[in-house]
């Protein structure tokens, strides 16, 4: 685990790193650079310990991501480009994490409450919000899904994060309410091909419907092909069958009006 930075020094280092990303070849592997529709919800998470994630716009004060980027014990903010693309940081008030969340089942790759929520102290203004729902069930091997995400493009080089990027990958193994495992559809997990990296986790997965995209899950984990160290393989995802209640509980909570 990286050493504590101080914020205004993580801050800094944050916004360099944000202004100096260049072209970049994937989500890895290939995902589409996009900035509007979905895109325009999605944030960055950083925090005061050098971690970086993803996290989607739910209400203008309201971010969804996973627990295991939030962890106590650390300061977080929100990253956000303004108009002109200026990356600028927003304080978080308040951290809610799902209250049956386990570390080590995640870092596993097993199922667990893999979920959390961050006030911020001012709405954020400018973005769009998602609608949280929860994935058609029965799910089907070969269904499909959109991921989105800030992650790396590159295994290992910070500098290729930082662009919202999507990706469309189909659900593998056995597909359920408590776990989902996407695989890139031309490669199948067995070469290294489109997924989930560094960054991206807690990253928005989306289920197409009549009226538009719906969040029905939250990327967690993520391996390289067959299985090893990386990415580019398996993308884990937490389904939010058992969680949208107290997603939508915890946020309105706070005031947010779901």
């Amino acid at each position: 685990m990286p050493k504590h930075v101080p914020m205004k020094k993580l801050a800094t280092l944050v916004i360099a790193a944000l202004l100096t990303v260049g072209p970049a070849r994937a989500i890895v592997g290939g995902g589409t650079p996009q900035a509007d529709g979905i895109a325009r919800a999605i944030v960055t998470i950083v925090g005061s310990r050098g971690n970086f994630c993803t996290g989607s716009l739910i209400a203008p004060r309201v971010v969804l991501t996973v627990a295991h980027c939030v962890q106590p014990g650390a300061d977080y903010k929100v990253v956000d480009r303004g108009a002109d693309g200026t990356p600028q940081l927003l304080n978080v008030r308040a951290v809610a994490i799902h209250p049956n969340f386990n570390m080590q089942a995640m870092q596993s790759h097993r199922a667990t409450a893999d979920v959390a929520l961050l006030q911020l102290e001012i709405p954020l203004k400018g973005k769009s919000t998602v609608t949280v729902g929860m994935p058609a069930i029965p799910i089907q091997v070969g269904s499909r899904f959109v991921i989105a995400g800030i992650g790396v493009t590159v295994r290992g080089e910070g500098k290729s994060g930082g662009t919202t990027r999507v990706a469309a990958l189909v659900a593998t193994g056995q597909p359920g309410t408590l776990q989902i495992r996407l695989v890139d559809p031309v490669t199948n997990g067995v070469r290294e091909g489109i997924g989930a990296c560094t960054g991206d986790s807690g990253g928005p997965v989306f289920e197409d419907r009549p009226n538009g995209a719906v969040l029905v899950g939250l990327v967690s984990w993520s391996t390289g092909p067959n299985g090893a160290a990386g990415c580019g393989g398996l993308t884990g995802v937490t389904p939010l069958t058992l969680y949208r209640d107290w997603i939508l509980q915890t946020a309105r909570s706070w005031g947010a009006a779901l």
